[in-house]
């Protein structure tokens, strides 16, 4: 599975109607982002679902989930945020945030 990049238009379907999903929320000029994108890149093809939202394109969905720092990492289960990580953090702990 590959990251979808995302937008308002998109959250509700890609995220809010998914069983479990992942949501990066990012800017390109983040440099602890783009550090992480290559691990969400290899977690997404052993099969977890991750979409990313950048940030400076989509503020109102920023905004709507509190994102106040980057990158941040929300947990979606059937539409509800169940977890939140913020700042990098490794493989491991990004897979222990998605759980099974």
């Amino acid at each position: 599975m590959k990251i979808i990049e995302i937008n308002d238009e998109l959250f509700n379907e890609e995220v809010l109607k998914s069983k479990k999903v992942l949501v990066d929320f990012y800017a390109n000029w983040c440099g602890p982002c783009r550090m992480l994108r290559p691990i969400l890149d290899s977690i997404a093809e052993n099969g977890k679902k991750i979409v990313s939202v950048n940030i400076d394109e989509n503020e109102e969905l920023a905004m709507k989930y509190n994102v106040s720092s980057i990158p941040c990492l929300i947990l979606f289960e059937n539409g509800e945020e169940t977890k939140r990580s913020v700042g990098l953090i490794s493989h491991d702990e990004v897979e222990e945030l998605i759980g099974e």
